[in-house]
């Protein structure tokens, strides 16, 4: 699994000096599944978890096991930074992550499906479904299924069909009634994704209890001969192909990136296939033929014993009037000051605001662009977009300015993956109306989260700035916890306004007083701040290093931190994905520790605290991960927080994260992740976020009665002073 080096201080070889990054990630998603498995957690929330594991698989194929398997076929035999080489590791993540499909179908048949059953939740098979039910099926699909269908024949005159990637399919083996001694014909049935892949059936008689669902693929296989008249299905199987999502686009050599990106999408339907996804009661010649239509080999097989894609269980929930069965609503907390739109700029003026989503609403943003759209003293904002809703306030308020006359600049990243063809589409829209779209800088994507607007205040231009640590993604907030900064400090517009001129014009190498930018002068200054921790242990100060990210594989910021550890420096670090490095061996990493913290909220934060920072700086927040994509191939920013009493609760969060002992692992030199010690009470950082959240709004709620009471006491007092 890890490399050998030696160490700075014996020179001892070190074996494991680093943690792969696939096989860390897929431990990640077996950390995700076994929560789908956890009785802490609401039923239906399993669901989504078990949902997740599929969406994660599906994109660990199309990017990860893609690029290794084109490795292999092009014969490139340099190891990873573990020392693996490609072929050898390309057989260990099939191995491990087909383990873990079976895993995850193991968990839906023998776990959750049960379970549903017993609250009145059921998944049956047709040959299951009462009379009444059987007879309401068969309509559902003659009148919303049959008519969308359309069988493809495999024959010499109809070659084998291009299956698109991630598509359900049925393989369907038929014979001529009247030549029954003839070969059997192969045809594919492709179900369109319009159509809903949870079909719940319709309660005829008001005194049906529970709720009744089937899946699609079992739907379409059941009545599959009546979309071939005169022929008998022998068999028919649901299958699905997942292919090469990589996009390929030279954007130095492109004359126009939007265009290049539209074709790539179109190419990406039908790239290279990667993984087969198939019944298992499929039979073999039918599968060998299926293998050699789509050039894939049987260890790139994975039999299912089940539904293909539990993808589609992620909107069951909705489905469900199950209020039991899910998490207690959540209601985010708005800070007073930002509560009225109309005082909005006259508070962000006053002080900064530091917001931590979703326990802090993410409304004040959306308020923030939609209050610039209608002020008639905005002259111009710049946004950058990476990911965002499909309904997005967030561009809907910048087309609004832009039609109100202002100056509005958005630097979209097309290549933001998965993410595409939506930042296309936004794009056009707003170009439509008069936004001025960029694309940043060539060969950088766009990934920091910023904002800037320009407004005249007293016959002078005053800008404000909101910094996040987040996509702009009112959706994602109520979910994703996440940091957003609002500030009218010149020292953070000046950069920012400095930043936005790099990605839209002409410029050398920036410079910047108060953030630090990928790639510029993140990566180093990184490394310098660990450099100031090592120096403080080696004076005999206090040094500690508080690093929360998603994901932690660059190799010289992490064997920075083996030198802080060597040196003396306690090293805590949250990662709650990918994760490189080696904690507590001797030697090297004795005083490292890591965390992976998964819940209700997806932990995407990134925080950086250094004890000993020369500069007084010593809590940043941004958008960055510590790999080297993020470090040299994107623009990324991470500002630092100089409130003392903002940057103490981010501090006390933190710590909070640490003493996490109900839904935290720790990561150990094994690389494998255990559960948190339970030598106290359990203990769970994000239950204690929303209760402290709850606290805030309920003093709220007493505050602003006692505000009221007062106005009207007041008020009494002055009727009866002048009758």
């Amino acid at each position: 699994m890890g490399s050998t080096s030696t160490t700075s201080s014996d020179k001892k070889p070190i074996k494991n000096r680093y943690f792969n990054r696939e096989l860390s990630w897929l431990a990640f998603n077996e950390r995700v599944l076994d929560q789908a498995f956890s009785p802490k957690y609401p039923l239906l929330e399993r669901t989504r978890f078990l949902s997740f594991v599929s969406s994660n698989l599906d994109q660990f194929y199309e990017i990860r096991v893609a690029g290794l398997m084109q490795k292999v076929d092009a014969g490139i035999s340099r190891p990873s930074m573990d020392g693996s080489s490609p072929d050898r590791l390309l057989k260990d993540v099939r191995d491990r992550a087909q383990a873990m499909s079976h895993r995850e179908y193991e968990c839906w048949r023998d776990h959750l499906q049960p379970d549903l059953a017993k609250e009145g939740i059921s998944f049956k098979s047709i040959e299951k479904l009462s009379k009444e039910e059987f007879v309401w099926l068969r309509a559902y699909f003659r009148r919303e299924v049959y008519p969308v269908l359309t069988p493809l024949a495999i024959d010499p005159t109809h070659p084998f069909p291009l299956i698109a990637n991630k598509s359900l399919n049925l393989l369907v083996a038929l014979r001529n009634r009247r030549k029954k001694k003839s070969k059997s014909l192969m045809a594919i049935v492709p179900v369109p994704r319009i159509l809903p892949r949870l079909v719940k059936i319709d309660k005829q008689k008001e005194r049906a209890k529970g709720d009744t669902f089937v899946f699609l693929s079992e739907v379409v296989r059941y009545f599959v001969a009546d979309l071939f008249p005169g022929h008998d299905a022998e068999g028919a199987w649901a299958f699905r192909v997942t292919r090469n999502s990589h996009l390929y686009v030279d954007e130095e050599e492109v004359k126009n990136l939007l265009l290049s990106i539209e074709e790539e999408l179109h190419n990406r339907r039908k790239g290279a296939a990667v993984r087969l996804e198939i019944d298992e009661a499929v039979n073999n010649d039918v599968l060998q033929t299926l293998l050699a239509a789509i050039n894939l080999q049987e260890e790139d097989v994975l039999k299912i014993k089940g539904p293909i894609n539990l993808y589609r269980l992620m909107k069951l929930p909705d489905m469900v009037d199950r209020p039991d069965l899910k998490f207690e609503p959540f209601e985010s907390r708005v800070p007073t000051a930002l509560s009225k739109r109309k005082n909005l700029f006259a508070e962000l003026a006053k002080r900064d605001f530091l917001l931590h989503h979703p326990y802090d609403s993410f409304a004040p943003m959306v308020d923030f662009l939609r209050v610039a759209a209608d002020d008639p003293d905005v002259f111009a904002i710049k946004l950058t977009i990476y990911r965002t809703s499909g309904d997005s306030p967030i561009v809907q308020a910048l087309m609004d300015a832009a039609r109100n006359g202002k100056q509005v600049t958005v630097l979209v990243e097309l290549k933001a993956r998965f993410d595409e063809e939506a930042n296309v589409q936004w794009s056009r829209r707003m170009e439509e109306v008069g936004v001025h779209v960029v694309y940043g800088l060539a060969g950088l994507k766009t990934h920091c989260k910023c904002c800037l607007v320009v407004r005249r205040e007293k016959n002078k231009l005053r800008r404000y700035a909101h910094l996040g640590t987040g996509n702009y993604n009112p959706n994602t907030a109520k979910t994703y916890t996440d940091y957003s900064l609002f500030t009218a400090k010149a020292g953070f517009t000046s950069d920012l306004a400095n930043l936005f001129n790099t990605l839209t014009g002409f410029t050398r190498k920036p410079s910047f007083r108060n953030i630090l930018v990928a790639p510029y002068t993140l990566h180093d200054g990184v490394v310098r701040l660990i450099g100031e921790e090592i120096k403080a242990a080696k004076a005999g100060r206090y040094a500690r290093i508080l690093i929360k990210v998603n994901s932690l594989i660059d190799p010289e910021c992490i064997d920075e931190l083996y030198k802080a550890s060597q040196a003396g420096v306690q090293v805590d670090l949250i990662v709650r994905g990918i994760c490189g490095i080696v904690p507590g061996v001797k030697g090297l990493s004795e005083n490292i520790r890591v965390k992976s913290l998964l819940g209700r909220f997806l932990e995407h934060s990134r925080v950086f605290h250094f004890q000993n920072a020369p500069t007084g700086k010593r809590t940043y927040l941004g958008s960055p991960d510590w790999m080297p994509r993020n470090f040299f191939r994107r623009i990324e920013v991470a500002f630092p927080v100089e409130h003392e009493e903002e940057e103490q609760k981010i501090l006390d969060t933190m710590s909070a994260f640490l003493e996490d002992n109900e839904f935290a692992t720790e990561l150990k030199s094994t690389g494998k992740y255990l559960a948190a010690p339970k030598r106290r009470k359990l203990f769970s950082a994000q239950k204690h976020l929303i209760d402290a959240t709850k606290q805030e709004i309920e003093n709220q709620i007493k505050a602003a009665l006692r505000r009221t009471s007062g106005e009207t006491n007041h008020q009494s007092k002055r009727n009866k002073e002048n009758p």
